[in-house]
């Protein structure tokens, strides 16, 4: 038999927040009626005319009619209304069942309980007993348990969704993605939670926010640590990765290292590593083919311009020194001749501000008139690095803007404190090959008028990444923000053009 009395209150879920039901007895079955809330205690009513008339006026110690009496005495007005038969927990159905067992034993007398209690005090005992008898296995955890795997993706997806940039994601709902996953995608093993993984990261359409297993993330710490082995090349997806061109190209080579040697320049096009095509294949992917123990051999097809080459290169163990200086003399005007100083900035490492300020001292005791920061090929690196050496140039402004979906987040400025070259002339060189933090450095120089920019048009990406480990040692390298020079220009895919001088 089935039991529906439609209710004027909407309808509640066993979804969300749980609100204690109701019960009733309906030819000896039991009943839940779920409401929003438990304010109108107890409902008792039966299906025909003969057992309501019973209820109305039950007999003396009639267990079950004396139950129907003092509910219906507390509700009457509330009698057909919001009950629906609750037939899909049978658990749950049994926990009633016991409970309606003692229910009946406490209105046993319910004659002497009316005269004993006021009325409200029973309704207070009631609600209290069913409540009690409810909230357990409807608020208990769901029937399948989180595997080990299950944890290490959530771990991954609470990770963007706390600092992923666009809180859009993408146009998508990103706790509705994450249940179908959980709940359709297989993960049974490190192998399909990475996948899962994977898949989740390429639905949000951005290049660099990317999953990395355990070696690949161990292989881009190394490569801001100071010193990797490799061939010398610094790598990324072509054109701002717009499309126009597949493969991966080359953003900057390391002065002296097996790639510069070979004459491969910004610019130019790694078409396949080892005969692997590199047309669909990630930067990540590439970095950890192209490094290797010293002494081995990679195969390159590479093009550069309208010329492909094929290329075997050893590798070898590549020094990340990111700066060397050196005592320029050029010709005065109208004072004989004039010393700049030059400094040759190659990366963002965690060494780079200090041996940045370690320069400007050296070629200070040389008596240099100015200096110019040479950042062309220079492919970024650590954020926080760009602003320390940002820093040392400025004696007051805004740095960098950093911005999310909702505007302007952080403002990165500086006081002074730590300038130590923030008055002689100072020119910036910077061209196709200058990206990231470079171009970070290059917008709070020109803007806050410090510096002249000559060259050409940088690489334009204006986007931040910050890495997090995870707890199995993997990692994910996550878009976390753009940034806008301090006149708030995004020079994302757009270039720095209009810093030419």
């Amino acid at each position: 038999m089935e039991v529906v009395i439609n209710s004027c209150s909407s309808s509640s879920s066993f979804g969300g927040l749980f609100t204690p039901p109701k019960v009733v007895r309906c030819n000896s079955l039991l009943v839940t009626s779920v409401k929003s809330r438990l304010c109108n205690s107890i409902s008792c009513i039966s299906v025909n005319s003969s057992n309501r008339l019973v209820a109305s006026k039950p007999k003396k110690n009639d267990e079950n009619n004396s139950l129907f009496w003092l509910v219906r005495k507390f509700n009457a007005r509330f009698a057909l209304h919001h009950v629906v038969l609750f037939r899909s927990n049978e658990r749950l159905l049994s926990k009633l069942r016991k409970h309606t067992i003692s229910l009946r034993t406490l209105v046993k007398s319910s004659e002497k309980l009316k005269d004993l209690f006021p009325v409200f005090c029973v309704w207070i005992v009631l609600g209290m007993m069913l409540f009690m008898a409810v909230t357990a296995p409807v608020t208990k955890s769901p029937s399948w348990a989180l595997t080990e795997e299950n944890l290490l993706f959530l771990e991954a997806w609470r990770t963007i969704d706390r600092a992923y940039v666009d809180k859009g994601f993408n146009g998508q709902s990103w706790f509705r993605y994450r249940e179908n996953a959980l709940r359709n995608e297989p993960m049974n093993n490190r192998e399909q939670t990475y996948a899962a993984i994977k898949k989740m990261l390429a639905t949000l359409d951005d290049p660099f926010t990317r999953f990395l297993e355990p070696d690949k993330f161990k292989s881009l710490r190394s490569g801001t640590q100071g010193a990797l082995t490799g061939v010398g090349l610094s790598i990324g997806y072509p054109t701002g990765n717009d499309g126009a061109l597949s493969g991966i190209m080359v953003i900057s080579a390391s002065p002296g290292g097996p790639a510069s040697r070979a004459a491969i320049s910004p610019g130019d096009l790694i078409m396949a590593i080892d005969n692997t095509s590199t047309e669909t294949m990630d930067i990540y992917d590439a970095a950890e083919r192209l490094q290797g123990p010293e002494g081995t051999e990679v195969q390159l097809k590479v093009r550069s311009g309208s010329e492909i080459k094929q290329l075997s290169l050893t590798r070898e163990n590549i020094s990340l020194n990111p700066v060397k200086s050196r005592v320029c003399e050029t010709p005065g005007l109208g004072k004989g001749t004039s010393k700049i100083g030059y400094i040759k900035l190659t990366s963002f490492n965690q060494n780079a501000s200090a041996a940045v300020k370690e320069a400007i001292e050296t070629l200070r005791r040389e008596n240099v008139d100015g200096f110019v920061l040479d950042l062309r090929n220079n492919s970024g690196g650590l954020f926080p690095e760009g602003i320390e050496i940002a820093k040392i140039w400025l004696d007051k402004g805004v740095i960098v803007y950093i911005c999310d979906s909702r505007g302007v987040r952080d403002i990165y400025d500086t006081d002074g404190t730590n300038a130590i070259a923030a008055s002689e002339p100072l020119a910036v060189l910077v061209n196709k090959g200058t990206a990231s933090a470079s171009e970070i450095l290059a917008g709070a120089l020109k803007d806050n008028k410090r510096a002249v920019l000559l060259g050409e048009p940088t690489f334009g990406k204006g986007k931040i990444q910050s890495v997090f480990e995870m707890s199995d040692g993997s990692g994910l390298a996550v878009t976390v923000a753009r940034y806008e020079t301090p006149d708030h220009i995004d020079i994302n895919k757009v270039f720095l053009t209009h810093l030419l001088i």
